[in-house]
């Protein structure tokens, strides 16, 4: 078989270099080390990046590591920290000398330091069994779980169809139930209660818990807020009567609010007056504060294991 003819004069696909050039010597890639994976959303460091390279130094106009513009936090410990996978810097040959072991020992130091750092912030500071549960469990039917027998000798008819859900999820666990309250001889509620608790397990509660409930007059106008002593880590009683005295018409109203470590329960008590119920008058104020305050410690009680 005859070979088929070639192109004259095809330029070589590649340039040739001259027989007398000296080798072009290997360039240096940009990180002597892979690029570390980055961490998962919400890591303490937005962009891993490896030190001593020009992404990890602070530039103009972007923000910094902890959201200040290319400048981290002042008194910061971790600022300036090394991040995990960083490249090691490079020890000079040790032949003879103990300055080559000195940094030889400093940079395995590091290395070592800063895997230990990095190892303590994710295996420690994500952890969901920090959360002061005290024991607690939400029941998944509050309504047959909690105390209100204080409430009974005022309205001993109960409610056939309360209403109760409940939730459990990672990050919180949640009982809830809300019933009528009747008197004997009525066909309807003549008073209402709900009952809910609230375990946190992944942030603490008391902040947030103290800023409401304490300061609950602030942002509702006419409403009452004590504290009360002997439940939980702080509670705060909250109550309104806008009866005037009247047996037709306003409301009385009270709440206990309570927290015991990252648990929180309220117990709230309503009825409502009208001209069709004159001779059914609810219980004075006092009364029903006292009923929850009796009946929130005894289902706090039941509900820790």
């Amino acid at each position: 078989m005859s070979t088929p003819p070639q192109p004259a004069d095809q330029p070589p696909s590649q340039p040739q270099q001259p027989a007398s050039a000296p080798a072009v010597p290997p360039q240096p890639t940009a990180y002597p080390y892979p690029n570390p994976q980055s961490p998962p959303p919400g890591g303490f460091y937005a962009q891993p990046t490896l030190v001593g390279s020009p992404a990890a130094q602070p530039q103009p106009g972007q923000p910094g590591q902890f959201g200040q513009p290319g400048q981290p936090q002042p008194g910061n410990p971790y600022a300036q920290a090394p991040q995990f996978g960083a490249a090691v810097p490079p020890v000079p040959p040790s032949g003879g000398g103990g300055a080559g072991k000195a940094v030889l020992w400093a940079a395995v130091g590091a290395v070592v330091a800063s895997a230990a750092w990095a190892g303590g912030v994710f295996l420690i500071g994500g952890k969901s069994d920090s959360a002061d549960l005290r024991g607690y469990s939400a029941p998944s039917d509050m309504c047959s779980s909690a105390d209100y027998s204080s409430f009974k000798a005022e309205y001993p008819e109960g409610d056939s169809s309360p209403t109760k859900s409940s939730l459990k999820n990672p990050a919180l666990d949640e009982s809830y139930c809300y019933t009528g309250l009747k008197k004997t001889g009525s066909s309807y509620a003549d008073a209402y209660l709900s009952m809910q608790l609230d375990a946190h397990k992944k942030t603490d509660p008391g902040p947030e818990f103290t800023a409401l409930w304490k300061n609950y007059a602030d942002s509702h106008t006419g409403y009452d807020v004590s504290p009360v002593s002997g439940i939980g880590d702080e509670a705060y009683l909250v109550s309104q009567d806008t009866t005037g005295g009247s047996s037709s018409s306003g409301t009385r109203y009270a709440t206990l609010a309570v927290r015991d470590g990252w648990v929180t329960y309220t117990m709230s008590y309503s009825a409502y007056l009208t001209s069709y119920d004159q001779d059914k008058n609810p219980p004075a104020l006092s009364d029903v504060e006292d009923w929850l305050k009796k009946d929130a410690k005894a289902t706090l009680g039941q509900l820790k294991g």
